[in-house]
């Protein structure tokens, strides 16, 4: 899939859960205490480095940390990842690991018609073709539905939205502000 930036100004719903990407990789200062050895159980504040793999209903891997050979950071309860994730690590000490099954309103949401918008569009822009990936002056990705005189119709729903997540997920250390 061909990916384009697709400059224009469109007021969208933001869906704010965040992707299983990277938070806060800093390392530990004297206000912190970070556990390596299972002492703690991850709570909302916590700083966890967790590896996970990410499949759907149909077995196919979406993501996967441990194939990508780095650990996610992120910070519990901050909204840095989909609420699932955050229900799924809460609880857990370094060591532990689980499988958690997560329906779309638990991940990224469900499909919604009113992500997908017709917004306008110039030949000075370039060239797309439908099922291009573009990314709105905002940075958010859309996919290209139809290419009409003038316009785009463009999905700005996530790519997961409307998907049931399963994930495997193992803590690898637990940092706790003091």
């Amino acid at each position: 899939m061909l990916k384009r930036h697709l400059l224009v100004i469109i007021a969208v719903p933001v869906l704010g859960l965040g992707a299983c990407s990277s938070g806060n990789n800093s390392a530990a200062d004297d206000t912190t205490s970070t556990s390596t050895e299972g002492g703690y159980m991850a709570q909302d504040g916590d700083i966890v480095e967790v590896h996970y793999s990410g499949t759907l209903d149909d077995g196919s891997t979406f993501d996967s940390s441990r194939e990508r050979g780095t650990p996610l950071s992120f910070t519990v309860g901050t909204g840095e990842v989909i609420p699932g994730f955050d229900d799924a690590v809460r609880g857990l000490a370094v060591g532990e690991s689980t499988t958690v099954r997560m329906l779309p309103a638990d991940a990224y949401g469900e499909w919604r018609e009113d992500l997908v918008v017709e917004v306008p569009y110039g030949p000075s822009q370039g060239d797309v073709s439908v099922g291009d990936e573009v990314f709105l002056n905002t940075g958010q990705p859309a996919v290209v539905l139809e290419v009409k005189d003038g316009t785009v119709v463009l999905d700005t729903n996530h790519s997961l939205a409307g998907e049931a997540l399963t994930f495997e997920i193992e803590v690898l250390a637990i940092t706790r502000p003091q």
